[in-house]
């Protein structure tokens, strides 16, 4: 008979090392298993789009075909939402979005941009017809343009001045009519 069969302190003590072991062996498999790579390392970091910097750039096809690049827009305001139709607050929005774009429509540009990754696009036709939406709805079928502007939470809505410069980011909603107008007379006002 072995000596530690004999002592059951010793047994005990015994497992309590090994399972001390066997934690820390885990422990180091799991850093160095998650550790972020070096080429991640060395790149530059993205910071998130935010108020008081240049709206980066795109080019998306809306769902009529047309294509819109943001940089071409210069000159008016331009509100930036993303959207998906499985969303509720996003729908909720929609008829505040749909009337500011009839009342303002000359004035500004209203971009609605499905996050198209995230949603299923025959689901995002029969909202835009539900709704009977008339402003255009891009389709950010890459997901570039979602992670471009670090968006992650649905609704996320952007004001963008005459010259490309985010003047307001608004994450999540429903964003009602009234707020709405009040964000673009301050928009429309403070450029004229």
């Amino acid at each position: 008979m072995s000596a530690t069969s004999k002592n059951p302190l010793a047994t005990t003590l015994l497992r309590k090392r090994f399972f001390a072991l066997l934690t820390l062996a885990c422990a180091l498999g799991w850093t160095l298993w998650s550790r972020v790579p070096s080429a991640a390392l060395s790149a530059p970091a993205s910071i998130a789009p935010q108020k008081g910097f240049l709206a980066p750039d795109f080019t998306l096809e809306s769902t009529t075909g047309e294509s819109f690049t943001l940089s071409a827009l210069r000159g008016k305001p331009v509100i930036l939402n993303f959207w998906a139709s499985w969303c509720p607050p996003c729908r909720a929005e929609m008829p505040a979005l749909q009337a500011v774009h009839e009342q303002y429509g000359a004035e500004l540009v209203l971009l609605g941009i499905n996050a198209s990754t995230q949603d299923r696009l025959p689901n995002a036709y029969r909202l835009i017809a539900e709704m009977r939406l008339t402003f255009p709805i891009l389709l950010d079928i890459s997901g570039t343009t979602i992670t471009a502007y670090r968006v992650f939470s649905l609704p996320t809505t952007f004001f963008i001045d005459r010259q490309g410069i985010i003047r307001e980011v608004v994450v999540g909603g429903p964003l009602s009519e009234a707020s709405l107008r009040v964000r673009l007379e301050r928009l429309i006002a403070k450029e004229e």
